[in-house]
Order: structure tokens, then C-alpha cells, then sequence
């Protein structure tokens, strides 16, 4: 549990149904955040076939997927989620956090909770010694949440995403989570 009864939990297939619900009630609240997505990214079937993949994905150890939600019958209303994306083993260490919540869920601790559990998971059971995210320039409330995450701002990317139909510059943050030696 993060908070309020909300669960953290790996995502898998049985995601794809509420997934899309979540997407389709948070268009518009994520759309100045995201890419532009196809049709297909709303429907059951577009989020089987994501699931499909990054489940792949993370079992080849290059990413990692969790939820938030809900419990309740038919796998819960999914409010948000996490991955851990370019995950790179040997002197490296590191990945890139992404994260979303549910418009109606907001400022209630639910992505800070979710941050400071992936960042334990990617020391703890990933042994990464490194976490990376980057966020639009006018992002305040997701740097808001990295700031309180122990994430420090190391840089600017120019043009670094292609979001809402635009390349954007980015601000990148970074936490290291441990000393380590990686062998």
C-alpha cells in the first residue's frame, strides 16, 4: 500500500481493461505531458499489446512496470503508474523513472510514495545504483515530487522528447542511490 488504501503493485495482462479506462478519463489531464498517442492507446486491446511488450521487456531485465490501484472486483480502478525504463547493468547502474497519476488523485502523496518504493526496488533488488528522470521545463508538480524524492537537477535537453506534437527541452534530475562497486 502507498497511501489510503492504495495499492503498488507490478502491472500484467489483467491491467489492459482498467489501463485504458484510466487513459481514456485522464486524456486530456495528461496530454501537455505525453506523446501523442494513437486511437489505439485507449482501447483494451492497445494496452494488451503495450502490456504485451513491456512485460517483455522487463523480463529480458531492461524494464520494470508497476501500478497503482484500487483493490476491487475486476482487478481494481487503475489510479497511476511507474516504470523504470533503459535499465543498464556493469559500471553503469542506471534507468529512467516515468511516472503518472490520476487527475482526481493528485497532491495526495501517491507519486512521491510510488518514487521512493521504485527507487528502493532499483537498489535493493536491482542493485542499480543510479535513477534518472527528466520532466518538462514547466512541470512543476513533477519536479515538486522528485525534489521530495531525494532526485537532484543535473541539466537541461534541449529538444529532448517529442511531447504533445512538439520537441520539448527537458530538465533532468538524477538520484543516486548507493556507492557500490557494480561487480
Amino acid at each position: 500500500m502507498i497511501a489510503d488504501g492504495i495499492r503498488f503493485r507490478p502491472a500484467d495482462l489483467s491491467d489492459a481493461e482498467p489501463l485504458a479506462a484510466a487513459y481514456r478519463r485522464n486524456r486530456a489531464h495528461l496530454r501537455p505531458w505525453d506523446p501523442v498517442r494513437p486511437e489505439s492507446f485507449f482501447t483494451a486491446e492497445g494496452q494488451l499489446a503495450r502490456l504485451r511488450g513491456m512485460l517483455a521487456e522487463r523480463d529480458a531485465g531492461r524494464s520494470a512496470h508497476w501500478v497503482l490501484d484500487e483493490p476491487g472486483g475486476g482487478g481494481g480502478r487503475v489510479l497511476g503508474s511507474v516504470n523504470l525504463n533503459n535499465v543498464a547493468l556493469g559500471p553503469f547502474c542506471s534507468a529512467d523513472l516515468g511516472y503518472w497519476i490520476d487527475a482526481g488523485y493528485t497532491g495526495r502523496g501517491l507519486a512521491s510514495g510510488a518514487v521512493d518504493e521504485v527507487c528502493r526496488i532499483a537498489r535493493d533488488e536491482l542493485g542499480l545504483h543510479r535513477v534518472a528522470a527528466g520532466t518538462l521545463l514547466d512541470n512543476a508538480a513533477s519536479q515538486r515530487v522528485l525534489a521530495k524524492c531525494g532526485f537532484e537537477p543535473f541539466g537541461t535537453a534541449p529538444r529532448y522528447l517529442h511531447i504533445n506534437g512538439e520537441w520539448r527541452d527537458h530538465r533532468l534530475f538524477q538520484r543516486i542511490l548507493h556507492e557500490r562497486s557494480p561487480f
